[in-house]
């Protein structure tokens, strides 16, 4: 299956995104199990599932008639990683920022 799509396009939709949280609950559903779970036509869900696969975020096994899907956890891996670059800048500026207003406040009890 060729890769025509970027993961961070499809996990920007919360559809898609609700789709992967169920997966990471139950390990593994079929397209009926997880279609269940909302208002949208199934075949509206198979659509959501299949730009998942191609992303690789999911991987489908087929069981007799059935296919099962669950969350590919290495490829989510990857986004957490190019998240922590931003966790990282978010926290050392919050620590900054927390010295900052502990400085002012030791400050405003010296200068009383």
């Amino acid at each position: 299956m060729k890769l025509r799509r970027d993961i961070f396009q499809a996990i920007s939709d919360p559809t898609r995104r609700a789709i992967l949280v169920l997966l990471a609950a139950h390990p593994t559903m079929t397209a009926g199990t997880i279609a269940s779970n909302f208002e949208a036509a199934r075949p509206t869900i198979s659509k959501h599932i299949q730009i998942l696969q191609e992303c690789e975020l999911v991987d489908a096994n087929q069981h007799g008639r059935e296919i099962h899907y669950n969350l590919k956890v290495a490829k989510m891996k990857e986004i957490d990683q190019w998240l922590e670059q931003f966790r990282q800048i978010w926290e050392n500026r919050f620590d900054n920022l927390d010295n900052y207003l502990a400085q002012l406040k030791q400050s405003r009890k010296d200068g009383k």
